[in-house]
């Protein structure tokens, strides 16, 4: 680990970013070249302290979850995320169709959606990054580690993952998760991160395992969903899909169509998104 150039590349790309690049406000009082650290650090999902430690040289040795972190919250570019990782001390991710980086032109148009629910996420449905209201709305996803990261997989194996769809809605989305899982596995085969989530369901999800005998394909997912949240109650809401085919990452935004219901319950979840995110910071 190079602390030294580590320390140097992470304050200039700091100073690198303007507020507007990342969706903030830039304020009459600002005289700090670039963003703050506090700002790069809210980006980053990590407290001030560990980021600051890390730009004066004296932090650990980040972990590659960190630095996948930091590589989002500072818009890098793959190139510059391979360098972050070798600084740290790190063999570069393999670059690969189906990687976790997100772009930075991806994370541009999430930077300007902050009162809508939107999340960022591969083709086996793990979560890479969520907008402040879709964490209100379906929790903190990126949190999860090996197959829980899986959306497919935590809706087979916990019932808590299923709360924010109601129940009678439940049996046709396992259905359409199930299909899912078929079309990556059968794009990527039987050594991809797809066939570890399916063959570990087989085993573990009876549900699952009757869906999958079935060899049904096509079951998608509406374009318009019911979801719930204890807060505001059910909401009619139409998701839109963004593709990122160099990636092949997808962004999901959830709208409501202005003057009804659902669309006001949902400015209550964004109002709700503001608040946790202040409360954290």
């Amino acid at each position: 680990m190079d602390r030294a150039q580590l320390a140097d590349f992470l304050r200039r790309r700091r100073e690198a970013l303007q507020p507007e690049d990342v969706g903030l406000g830039r304020g009459q009082r600002r005289r700090t070249e670039g963003l703050r650290r506090e700002e790069v650090a809210a980006l980053c999902d990590m407290s001030v302290d560990y980021y600051s430690r890390l730009e004066q040289r004296r932090g650990p040795q980040p972990s590659e979850q960190m630095l996948r972190a930091i590589a989002r919250g500072l818009r890098l570019t793959l190139d510059e995320r391979d360098h972050l990782f070798r600084l740290a001390g790190h063999h570069a991710p393999e670059r690969a169709p189906t990687g976790d980086h997100v772009s930075p032109g991806l994370m541009r148009v999430l930077d300007r959606l902050p009162d809508t629910p939107a999340q960022v996420m591969t083709e086996i449905g793990e979560t890479l990054v969520q907008t402040p209201a879709a964490r209100v709305l379906f929790g903190d996803e990126t949190r999860h580690q090996g197959l829980r990261r899986s959306v497919v997989y935590r809706w087979f194996t916990d019932p808590a993952a299923r709360d924010v769809y109601p129940a009678e809605d439940h049996a046709d989305l396992s259905r359409a998760f199930t299909a899912d899982a078929r079309a990556v596995y059968a794009k990527h085969g039987p050594r991809s991160r797809a066939a570890a989530i399916v063959d570990a369901l087989l085993e573990q999800s009876p549900e699952f395992a009757r869906l999958w005998q079935a060899h049904e394909v096509g079951a998608s997912h509406p374009r318009e969903k019911r979801l719930q949240h204890p807060e505001v109650g059910v909401m009619e809401l139409q998701c839109q899909v963004l593709l990122d085919l160099d990636q092949g990452l997808s962004l999901l935004v959830l709208t409501a169509t202005p003057g009804t219901e659902s669309h006001d319950k949902l400015q209550l979840l964004a109002v709700l998104g503001t608040q946790h995110v202040d409360a954290g910071r």
